[in-house]
């Protein structure tokens, strides 16, 4: 029996792409062999992955002076990566800090450039965007850096911010959760566990003018230009995570693309948002206007309640629910791949403890 998964990531996947990968897993094709066992150069992979870029051009609409890479090293990586491909030695990098993730992304940041946070919600608790007029930013910054969606605080970009500088955007968790547009942005990195795909693979989607600028030093794993020219394969990708990822981008083509998975995740959240903002007993930290449609944090009137709330959650097949150590509380991940009737059956179960325990 399938259970309601609310896990921040890695995170529920579409029924359907694990059930045709359940079908194709030792025999792909017709290969006769899986696609973790093939090699990366074979013309059966290289097909693969050519559909997978392809269908992700289709679905953000990326125009052709982009490249599309799919690596290795999680987000964390790209917190090293960024920095050091795009600005040369010295370079000036400015960050605004939305919680966790742009608190790492600066800490790596440093270590290579002089990275500087311009804006920060700290102060708050992270429980909003800093106002854009408050950012200090430096006009000989090589880059501006933005988390677009904060998974552990629930803080989410609803818009992005007109910039003067290149503008790079850590979108792990919300990717192709609704339409963008890439042309605004001059690099957009993505972890794939969240929103995208298993746990392994991340996308990066890159300026080509961007490719050759940064650090004589940084390692070809992690040079944009060099995987560029090797479609990614400078090294052994992860392969199957490659293929997941690409059937991951058919089934968002087949429920409509991007604008029509944005509504969806538009009436998942406000279904969720609207049961805890209609409660004396739920609570959700985050600012109305910056509240993200991926990850809500909520808590419950008293931590005492938390275990009580976890277990039953736990017996009614609502799994994941248990906020970040870092926060507490509790966190639901409503994802592309988790339904309106997962959503659904959480509210009724909150309904009910609220009345058991209100």
């Amino acid at each position: 029996m399938r259970v309601h998964n609310f896990s921040a990531g890695p995170a529920s996947l579409p029924l359907a792409v694990l059930e045709r990968a359940q079908r194709e897993f030792t025999d792909y094709a017709g290969s006769g062999m899986s696609v973790m066992e093939m090699s990366h150069r074979s013309s059966i992979f290289v097909e693969i992955a050519a559909r997978a870029e392809a269908n992700c051009r289709t679905l953000l609409s990326i125009p052709d002076d982009y490249a599309v890479l799919f690596l290795q090293g999680g987000a964390t990586a790209q917190f090293a990566a960024v920095p050091q491909n795009l600005l040369p030695d010295g370079g000036k990098a400015d960050y605004v800090n939305t919680g966790s993730w742009s608190t790492k992304a600066i800490k790596e940041a440093a270590r290579y450039v002089d990275a500087r946070e311009v804006a920060s919600s700290k102060a708050s608790n992270f429980d909003r965007i800093p106002p854009v007029a408050d950012w200090a930013l430096r006009p000989d910054a090589g880059y501006l850096h933005v988390c677009s969606n904060e998974t552990i605080g629930g803080v989410q970009f609803q818009e992005f911010p007109a910039t003067d500088v290149p503008l790079v955007v850590d979108m792990s968790s919300d990717i192709m959760s609704r339409p963008i547009d890439v042309s605004r942005f001059a690099l957009i990195y993505a972890g794939a566990q969240k929103n995208l795909g298993p746990a392994g693979l991340t996308l990066v989607i890159v300026r080509r003018d961007l490719l050759d600028r940064g650090l004589g030093s940084v390692p070809s794993v992690l040079h944009y230009g060099t995987q560029a020219a090797a479609d990614s394969m400078s090294n052994t990708p992860p392969t199957y995570a490659w293929y997941l990822v690409g059937l991951v981008f058919e089934w968002l083509l087949e429920q409509g693309g991007l604008a029509a998975i944005a509504e969806r995740n538009e009436r998942k959240a406000q279904l969720l948002y609207g049961l805890i903002d209609g409660s004396n007993f739920y609570r959700a930290p985050v600012q109305v206007e910056a509240r993200s449609r991926m990850n809500v944090p909520f808590t419950l009137p008293d931590p005492e309640l938390d275990a009580a709330f976890l277990a039953g959650a736990d017996a009614a097949g609502l799994k994941n629910l248990k906020g970040h150590r870092s926060v507490g509380g509790m966190r639901a991940s409503i994802y592309n791949a988790v339904g309106e009737d997962a959503v659904a059956a959480l509210c009724d179960y909150m309904q009910d403890f609220e009345r058991d325990h209100g």
